[in-house]
């Protein structure tokens, strides 16, 4: 009769370590689906999925900081392109210089005014030039704020008889500004100059 009774104590904490086992696995498989749930999520946060023309493209979303040098080298070019390109109508002179200058500060301005009072844009409809630029690359130094940028790019004045090349150096400083419509990127330039805009070539 004892050796029943041991032979039912021995079973029973047998069963209990098993039990007990059981409930520890079940807590660590728990926990380690919980984490990964959360993972997931936190994941899932940062995607954002664009439809176009009807497909589903997937984004990522990413800091401030992340984007510094792609937003602020994009926000120089596209002022250059809006700055300098340029065709013989008054009308389009005026759109494009205004949404450049959404792009900068005073400095812009001033070289705009310079221009204009030195009859620049006047002999481009005189003379039905149309002026294009293509930007080569931007320096951007993100170690210092404001940002400083220098920007090489290349002209073209583009006449009936001829087309001319200019090579294109300015330089400025960009700091960060709420974003518009007319400002997407969220930056402006500050301090604009020239520092080099002489003719290259000259083709007829």
């Amino acid at each position: 009769m004892f050796q029943q009774l041991k032979n039912i104590d021995s079973a029973f904490k047998h069963i209990k370590l098993f039990s007990i086992v059981v409930i520890v696995v079940c807590l660590i498989i728990s926990c380690f689906a919980l984490a990964k749930s959360f993972q997931a999520v936190q994941t899932a946060q940062n995607r954002v999925y664009i439809l176009a023309n009807g497909k589903a493209l997937e984004a990522f979303s990413a800091g401030r900081k992340d984007n510094v040098q792609v937003e602020a080298k994009d926000h120089v070019k596209t002022f250059h392109q809006y700055f300098f390109t340029l065709d013989p109508d008054e009308k389009v002179i005026q759109t494009n210089i205004s949404k450049a200058l959404y792009l900068a500060d005073g400095s812009a301005k001033a070289q705009y005014d310079n221009l204009r009072e030195n009859g620049y844009y006047s002999n481009l409809i005189a003379a039905n030039i149309s002026q294009e630029i293509n930007v080569d690359s931007v320096q951007l130094d993100i170690n210092q704020y404001p940002y400083f940028f220098k920007c090489f790019a290349s002209q073209k004045l583009i006449r009936a008889t001829s087309t001319t090349t200019r090579n294109l150096v300015t330089e400025g400083f960009i700091r960060n500004v709420s974003r518009s419509d007319n400002n997407p990127h969220g930056f402006l330039i500050e301090n604009w100059k020239t520092i080099n805009n002489r003719d290259t070539t000259i083709q007829r």
